[in-house]
């Protein structure tokens, strides 16, 4: 963890730049190149480990966004990938071999999910599965060859917060390196390296990215660790193209805005449903009578732009809410200045099976919302005119 030199929205408008006074661009140039030329071979050997020699190596647009992403995570390092699953099993592959054992929570993205449990199988790696709030569970799966404990929080879709103290002591009293995917928090609502966790990952292509116009992924935290995930970044190849890279710089600079608009948005959103009478329950950690509210108001700036809600009816009730929207637009992912809607049985978690799905409280009644940064007035009459299509229902509203 490292000390904060200036607030959030300075440090995501400068983050990564030099502050000298000079003749020069306000925004970094697009070293957009494959290769990098050597004045001798003694030169070229020495820039090997530098972004000026091959950009599967490195590349100086990708060290400004990297100094920029660990400034605001406030970790000694970061680096950037091609995507938030490359970021995910580089990372992963880097700290972990034939024989280790991982500790994840159960209710985790369903990408991350289908590369624990289908993939790492493959290569003698064995993962435990734990209900995200028992921290009792992560320290009696704990064994001998424990290696990594995977967190995510707070968690998709259903929006449960974890204690990053408690995990972060339980890492350190058993020397695990400990792994968070914070993506729905953003360093705007929640800094993982202040708590003592070892390693922050995004998918960059949401909220940091943030205009639904890039594929990226993103690690920040300790550089000796770090310099683990370069290796293996280097080997495997998954980079960013320095274009995209400049644009991820781009959409930085208005994370803080951003992200504060949507969290005023998603909890008025996430009011208004929890009072419809077609809504059964409404996952938001800022609701007040959220499991894990008191939590979330310690630990959260604020609530983040996703939510989610189950409605009266069956799965395909939902998909006609869903389909019924017209501001929300149906399509996966979440993050952008624009709000979507999707099913999670049908895009995040389709891809696991229905009996994990069941433990994870992700049912065919469960519709998700990114909410943007439109009129809020516009997006509740949105979904209060999508919901009149659903039968009125005398069910009592859950919120969790």
């Amino acid at each position: 963890m490292k000390n904060h030199k200036h607030h959030q929205e300075t440090e995501a408008v400068h983050a990564g730049l030099n502050s000298e006074k000079k003749n020069g661009p306000v925004m970094p140039p697009i070293h957009q190149t494959s290769t990098f030329e050597a004045v001798d071979h003694e030169q070229q050997l020495r820039a090997t480990h530098t972004d000026m020699f091959y950009t599967r190596y490195g590349n100086p647009t990708h060290t400004v966004v990297e100094a920029a992403i660990a400034e605001l995570e406030g970790t000694e390092s970061a680096l950037i990938f091609a995507s938030g699953m490359a970021a995910i099993s580089s990372a992963i592959l880097s700290l972990v071999s034939a024989g280790d054992h991982i500790v994840a929570q159960r209710d985790i993205y369903g990408g991350t999910t289908k590369f624990l449990t289908q993939w790492l199988p493959r290569f003698g790696i064995e993962t435990t599965f734990v209900d995200a709030t028992d921290y009792s569970q992560h320290e009696k799966a704990i064994r001998p060859n424990t290696k990594l404990l995977y967190l995510e929080s707070p968690t998709n879709p259903t929006l449960r917060v974890i204690d990053l103290k408690k995990v972060a002591a339980i890492a350190q009293a058993h020397n695990l390196i400990s792994m968070i995917d914070s993506t729905f928090a953003t360093p705007v609502n929640q800094r993982p390296a202040d708590y003592g966790i070892d390693l922050i990952m995004h998918s960059g292509t949401k909220y940091y990215a943030g205009h639904s116009d890039l594929i990226c992924g993103i690690v920040a935290g300790q550089k000796s660790l770090l310099e683990r995930l370069w290796e293996t970044r280097t080997v495997t190849g998954p980079i960013m193209d320095p274009h995209a890279a400049w644009m991820l710089l781009r959409g930085i600079k208005t994370l803080a805005v951003r992200v504060q608009r949507q969290n005023e948005n998603a909890l008025h959103v996430a009011q208004f449903l929890s009072e419809h009478p077609n809504v059964k329950r409404v996952h938001y950690p800022f609701l007040q009578n959220h499991p894990q509210r008191a939590l979330a108001m310690e630990q959260l700036r604020g609530g983040g732009g996703v939510l989610s809600f189950e409605i009266n009816g069956t799965g395909k009730d939902a998909c006609r809410v869903a389909e019924a929207l017209r501001l929300f637009t149906l399509a996966p992912s979440l993050g952008g200045v624009e709000s979507l809607v999707s099913i999670p049985v049908l895009t995040s978690h389709a891809m696991i099976p229905a009996e994990h799905r069941q433990k994870t409280g992700v049912t065919e009644q469960m519709i998700r919302l990114s909410v943007g940064i439109e009129s809020t007035e516009d997006l509740i009459a949105d979904l209060k005119q999508a919901l009149e299509i659903l039968k009125p229902a005398a069910a009592h509203v859950q919120v969790g």
